[in-house]
């Protein structure tokens, strides 16, 4: 990750969250409502600036919102494919410019208003600080590179460039499906029939004033195909079945989607990713315990779903 830069949040907004923070309310799940209420916002934007620019969803033509808990953790994650933000609109926004509304919804609250209203003032964001002890936003814009946007309230918030995998808006293949013409793989990614050849994606990488806007059409729309009855597919389900939270399953499975992009002549976005990723199967082929500096899970892998009544031998992701 690149520096982590410090900002402070803007005096009223500082005001807003201590007050939500040190006041008790019977309605804290209102901030469940409030950010897939703010998802909900983003899907339309995108569709909107789609109407008169259809490459703004070629990153991610599904709209969707994904409410993902984890009990382990303690987490709650909302994630939506919608318009994203820049670093400029976490800054702005989720931060140092007190809306008009800061002000008139913390005059409501002391004249007696209940907290269920914050979204009417446009400051719906801050709910889940109601709930939540710390609040981290990963988001992605068409038109800038990746950013964390991270706070426990306090005073102030951080903001960090990620350098890790892309979320795009969705990324790594368009789709995942079972194939009848693997044989002794147990997978490979292919493009459509129009789409751009792993040749040409690299070509189009190459061009020396590409910039991260271009990123969603300088990347051809992959498919996975999978074969269900190649001994090492059976195996990940076997687990994934068992644990959908085993590292080492998503650890292999990434593992098979980058050996499959070399394979079928893509190249690697992050080859350090991939390295450390090679480094800790080794850990484990090897029995050698990890250090916990080494041990944090990818975060880019989507959350494994249960498998279709119908069959499919393998899960399909998005």
């Amino acid at each position: 990750m690149a520096d982590t830069e410090t900002f402070a949040f803007q005096a009223e907004i500082n005001q807003l969250l201590s007050l939500i923070i040190n006041t008790f309310y019977s309605n804290k799940e209102i901030f469940l409502r409030e950010l897939i209420s703010n998802s909900s916002d983003a899907l339309d934007k995108i569709r909107f600036e789609s109407l008169t620019d259809k490459s703004k969803l070629e990153s991610q033509p599904e709209l969707f919102i994904h409410i993902v808990p984890d009990k382990t953790n303690n987490t709650l994650s909302i994630i939506d494919s919608g318009v994203g933000m820049t670093k400029s609109d976490l800054v702005n926004n989720l931060g140092t410019i007190a809306r008009s509304g800061t002000k008139e919804f913390m005059e409501a609250l002391a004249a007696g208003a209940d907290v269920s209203m914050i979204g009417q003032f446009g400051v719906g964001f801050y709910s889940a600080y109601l709930v939540a002890e710390k609040v981290i936003v990963v988001s992605k814009h068409n038109d800038d590179e990746q950013y964390i946007w991270e706070s426990q309230a306090g005073g102030s918030f951080t903001i960090t460039r990620d350098s890790g995998e892309s979320i795009g808006r969705g990324d790594k293949v368009e789709k995942v499906i079972v194939s009848d013409r693997v044989v002794d793989s147990p997978c490979c990614l292919v493009t459509g029939e129009y789409g751009w050849t792993a040749n040409m994606e690299r070509i189009m990488k190459a061009q020396a004033l590409r910039d991260s806007s271009m990123a969603g059409y300088m990347s051809s729309k992959k498919t996975m195909e999978i074969n269900p009855e190649n001994s090492i597919m059976e195996e990940l389900r076997k687990r994934a079945d068992a644990d959908k939270n085993d590292k080492s399953v998503k650890d292999l499975v990434l593992l098979l989607f980058e050996t499959a992009l070399l394979t079928s002549g893509f190249s690697l976005d992050e080859p350090n990713t991939f390295g450390n990723r090679i480094h800790r199967m080794l850990k484990l082929g090897l029995s050698i315990d990890e250090d916990s500096a080494d041990a944090e899970a990818d975060t880019d892998m989507p959350p494994l779903e249960d498998v279709d009544a119908e069959g499919s031998k393998m899960e399909e992701v998005d």
